[in-house]
């Protein structure tokens, strides 16, 4: 997301700094660098000496990077816990230290991790179920932040980010619906697990504009708030995106569903505070994504969706 959010930003007029250690290679940056309002570090988070001076002219940090998804961090839970949780707590310190004005951290519906009704919508103030190693250190985080923030600079945001999807430079098919969309276009045949649970999902470009209207909203609207991003509508079971693939490819691909229980993810996810506070509208739905994905890849605009750099 971190590249769509740079284009946003800097259309917005607002002068961007990247921080990122690029492990998947920077070839999604390399269209920000003629752009006079852009500075790239290529610096790793965790390197806390070598991008502190950084932030001594900054109003806003928005901080992104970790070791994202639920396979990525059980390969690696130390290092997991290094990014994401560490790294992420020497940030704020440092970002109080340097009197950054404000502060947003993206964290994942994924939080609410298995829901005993997923009939029902959860809401900022529904209990947390974390039942994975990357929703784990987010809630660490997340907690800390509120224990640490509350009426003190930086003023201080958290946002659940729905699962993403869409068309980015930093193109992503480890994402549901941007895998499932590859898989049944090019393979003509896609195994689902678990189709009967639910997932909400959001466009990587709203996400993006998300950020955007955080950091221009007043302070006192967003100051020690939590935001659920995305759109009440967006949320589908892993089968209703099938059949919505199924709609723009045409019915000859062959899917097998493997019923499963023991998924232990399965929520439904409200996003009317953001609405009914900041006035946020998505623009993008699922069905526009899958448009893209489908587009992208018939135009050979990506040759190989199944190359390693676009999967974490």
């Amino acid at each position: 997301m971190g590249s769509v959010l740079c284009q946003v930003l800097l259309s917005a007029g607002h002068q961007v700094q990247i921080i990122d250690s690029v492990p998947n290679g920077g070839q999604h940056i390399l269209g920000l660098l003629n752009n006079d309002g852009f500075k790239f570090s290529n610096v790793d988070v965790r390197d806390l000496d070598n991008y502190s001076s950084l932030l001594d002219e900054t109003d806003a940090v928005v901080h992104l990077a970790a070791i994202v998804g639920d396979p990525a961090c059980a390969r690696d839970p130390e290092l997991a816990k290094q990014v994401n949780f560490d790294s992420s707590m020497a940030l704020f310190n440092l970002a109080k230290r340097k009197s950054v004005k404000r502060f947003v951290f993206a964290s994942t519906c994924s939080n609410y991790g298995k829901m005993a009704d997923p009939s029902k919508l959860a809401t900022e103030e529904t209990d947390l179920n974390p039942v994975s190693i990357y929703a784990e250190t987010k809630v660490s985080v997340e907690n800390s932040i509120l224990d640490l923030a509350p009426g003190v600079s930086p003023a201080t945001t958290i946002l659940r980010f729905a699962t993403l999807f869409g068309i980015s430079p930093r193109m992503r098919f480890d994402l549901t619906v941007n895998q499932f969309a590859a898989e049944m276009l090019s393979k003509g045949y896609i195994e689902v697990y678990g189709e009967q649970f639910w997932r909400p999902y959001v466009h990587v470009r709203d996400a993006a504009r998300a950020i955007l209207l955080i950091l221009t909203s007043p302070v006192g609207n967003v100051m020690d708030q939590i935001f659920n991003v995305g759109n009440t509508q967006e949320n589908y079971q892993k089968q209703q995106l099938v059949e919505l693939i199924q709609q723009q490819i045409g019915s000859s691909a062959e899917i097998s569903f493997v019923h499963r229980e023991e998924d232990p993810r399965d929520y439904r996810v409200s996003f009317e505070k953001i609405y009914n506070t900041l006035g946020f509208q998505t623009t993008r739905t699922v069905e526009d994504g899958i448009t893209e994905v489908i587009q992208a890849i018939k135009q050979r605009l990506i040759p190989n969706w199944e190359d390693p750099r676009y999967h974490n």
